[in-house]
């Protein structure tokens, strides 16, 4: 029975992908082999010794201690793309309100409810109307900071609107990049793609090389009048100099999905509360996603969307023993395990080894299940962090 302890509210098609005969899950499960969650911070939670594996229902790990727990061979999971729709919607939606004078009109409109009569209403607001008056989006350039899962969702979008679109990302995968339409002009540096875009829009994940990307200097060179959109993180945009540059009169308006006091009461500031990824679909398919990571890790050692450890996935061999572990990416250790395997008289069927910059993770097939006197040896080798045999 494998025991998997839930964080916040899980959407149930989520929670209904763990069998019933052979998972228990719930809010309060002792000794869990894996944790699932969406915004909940893991950072001083203590860890159980049980703790196999982490999925986070959403992109962002930020509440997540990755590396430590990497050190400890706890996979963590995230779900790219699961929310991305969600997100790219509310970017037009972003992108709509600074266009036009949505929000200032509708506030408005609501100042004139002690008026009764229909005819004395219109007038007035025909009259006013022009003090809304915004511009369209066609023909305008938006440039998008990070193409993966989203930012490539964007692109696609602000074509079909009749945008030009730019892009600028360092770590484009290939994945990626087969995704990106050939549309999309890539920018050499975020200098590039800030200076000729009416519209920014950010796309990439809070780590340390983005903290802070949009700051003082950084919008010195943007477009004047440009309007930066952050859907993204609120680490990736320092607040003190978006106002610096609103009040300055370079940056043309700020929408963002992270309210702080700073930013509130100010004119050419839309923000929201953290809604991107709030609607139902998008809650739901993070969920199975995760759930379904889960699955496949618990039960066949299989990594896909891992932010710590390697993608690996191998065809289990019929009638075999699965030995899954994992190691600091150091030379010598795979060697080492199986020779254990051969001293024993283990025979391995198939195997796999894959590695992602400190860490690696190895799956190994073997015709008759190992010994605990085994597998104890394989615990012993240096630099082996986990072992399981599934």
């Amino acid at each position: 029975m494998y025991k998997v302890r839930t964080y916040n509210k899980i959407s149930i098609k989520g929670l209904d992908r763990f069998p019933r005969q052979s998972y228990e899950v719930g809010s309060d499960i002792a000794h869990p082999d894996a944790f699932l969650l969406r915004s909940q911070k893991l950072q001083g939670i203590d860890v159980p010794a049980s703790l196999l594996a982490v999925a986070r229902a959403g992109a962002g790990v930020n509440n997540v201690p990755v590396a430590e727990y990497g050190k400890q061979g706890i996979v963590v999971f995230n779900t790219p793309g699961a929310n991305a729709n969600a997100v790219k919607e509310l970017v037009m939606a972003g992108m709509l309100l600074s266009a036009r004078g949505i929000v200032d009109g509708m506030n408005y409109v609501q100042s004139l409810a002690d008026i009764q009569d229909p005819a004395e209403m219109s007038p007035l607001v025909e009259k006013a109307k022009s003090r809304f008056a915004g511009h369209e989006i066609r023909g305008k350039t938006i440039g998008i900071v990070g193409l993966g899962a989203i930012g490539s969702m964007v692109a696609d979008m602000a074509l079909a609107m009749g945008m030009t679109v730019v892009g600028f990302d360092p770590v484009l995968s290939i994945d990626a990049a087969w995704r990106l339409s050939n549309e999309v002009s890539r920018m050499e540096n975020l200098q590039s793609l800030l200076a000729r875009s009416d519209y920014v829009s950010l796309h990439v994940p809070a780590v340390d090389a983005t903290r802070h990307m949009l700051n003082d200097d950084t919008l010195a060179v943007i477009k004047e009048g440009a309007v930066l959109l952050n859907f993204a993180r609120d680490a990736i945009v320092n607040p003190a100099a978006v106002l610096r540059s609103l009040d300055a009169g370079r940056l043309g308006k700020y929408v963002c999905d992270f309210p702080e006091p700073a930013l509130l009461g100010h004119p050419r500031i839309i923000a929201m509360p953290h809604i991107g990824a709030s609607t139902e679909e998008s809650e739901e398919n993070c969920a199975v996603m995760a759930a379904n990571q889960l699955v496949d890790y618990l039960e066949n050692g299989h990594i896909v969307n891992s932010v710590n450890f390697p993608k690996i996935n191998m065809e289990r061999s019929p009638g075999t023993s699965r030995i899954t572990f994992s190691n600091d990416n150091v030379s010598g250790v795979l060697g080492h395990v199986l020779s254990i395997l051969a001293n024993h008289q283990v025979n391995v069927v198939d195997m796999m080894n894959k590695s992602r910059g400190e860490l690696a993770f190895n799956i190994v097939d073997v015709e008759k299940k190992p010994g605990e006197e085994v597998i104890d040896a394989i615990k012993a080798v240096e630099r082996v962090i986990r072992v399981r045999v599934i």
